[in-house]
């Protein structure tokens, strides 16, 4: 049983990881600074604890969430301290288990998500807690599956939990338009959402139509149009449910296209979010509008890897950057505009 966890650090390293051996990673030091902010540095490797997994990353990824954090829009929330070491969604392969650790063991390719209080996926090695890591089958390649713990989640608790779909082929048609739907949540969404019999109408940049309706979306509205502004149908179909995956659009742009019961999910939920919900209540509208607030659990991410093994789910990689060169892919996602995910490698 101690053999199939033995430790595939080497063996004179193995009693004294962190002291012994250094990674490369990435952090910053505060608020601020932009792409420029990010220093290259060099630091022990993490020992794993009780419960803990150690895993050599493969590939991480960049959401908006994390320079977001680095601008200061989060604070005092994120992050929990500085030095800080972005990305909070990785896949790669276990090295060393803790002791209390029975599902895992060196060898094994995973998926996991860490806190975002925590970060550290732009790195060569983090630590991950057991509750929030799944495996990763062999044949899958690890940019198939590193943006699925936090965008893909986001896009499923969006569809699930906040709109109330169940992802089964046999459910009623729903109509829903699904905003930015070329990024990261939103090209998962698209995918979900036909998963639910839904009828997808869906917004993008014009460079991504062709994309977005590959991935199964029924109606493609380009926003740079009059038409694609105006969020209406084409087919002048009601919507059911609206996932506003795009910042800066107000709730109130959705109400004309809304079907009587309407639900707009908002995932990049605000304090005029809020403001706005307070006074829907006020009005007794029978529309609603639900911020998205995800709480990730294990057994959802795991559903999600094996939709991309039995090739239901797919992740469109819009670049792939080195860690060396990590400060390139950190100005490409504060552009704005990637169509799907923004792959880190080590």
């Amino acid at each position: 049983m101690e053999s199939s966890k033995e430790s595939l650090l080497p063996e004179d390293h193995e009693s004294d990881v962190s002291s012994s051996r250094l990674m490369q990673a990435v952090q910053y030091n505060g608020y601020g600074a932009g792409p420029s902010g990010l220093k290259h540095v060099k630091i022990p490797i993490p020992t794993v604890e009780l419960y803990g997994i150690l895993i050599k990353i493969e590939a991480a990824t960049i959401n908006p969430f994390d320079w977001k954090v680095q601008e200061g829009m989060l604070w005092p929330l994120f992050p929990g301290k500085f030095p800080h070491i972005p990305g909070n969604e990785l896949t790669g392969e276990v090295v060393d288990v803790g002791t209390k650790v029975q599902n895992f063991k060196p060898g094994d390719k995973v998926v996991s998500r860490v806190s975002p209080y925590d970060g550290g996926a732009f790195s060569e090695y983090i630590v991950c807690s057991h509750t929030m890591t799944v495996k990763r089958p062999q044949e899958i390649s690890a940019e198939q599956v590193a943006g699925l713990p936090i965008a893909g989640l986001t896009a499923h608790w969006g569809l699930t939990e906040c709109a109330g779909l169940k992802l089964e082929t046999s459910s009623p048609c729903t109509n829903i338009l699904i905003t930015a739907a070329s990024g990261g949540v939103g090209h998962y969404a698209v995918q979900l959402a036909k998963l639910a019999n839904c009828h997808v109408t869906a917004t993008c940049g014009p460079s991504n139509v062709e994309m977005v309706k590959s991935l199964g979306a029924d109606e493609v509205l380009d926003y740079t149009t009059e038409a694609g502004a105006a969020l209406k149908s084409p087919s002048g179909k009601k919507y059911d449910v609206v996932l506003s995956c795009a910042p800066g659009i107000p709730s109130s742009s959705f109400d004309p296209h809304l079907s009587e019961n309407g639900i707009v999910v908002d995932v990049t939920p605000h304090v005029n979010t809020m403001l706005s919900i307070a006074l829907q209540k006020l009005s007794f509208s029978r529309k609603r509008l639900v911020p998205l607030l995800l709480s990730p659990k294990k057994e959802n991410l795991e559903y999600l890897v094996d939709l991309v093994k039995e090739g239901k789910l797919k992740t469109v990689v819009d670049s792939k950057h080195s860690l060396s060169n990590v400060q390139e892919a950190w100005a490409k996602s504060i552009a704005g505009h990637a169509a799907g995910k923004i792959i880190v490698v080590p």
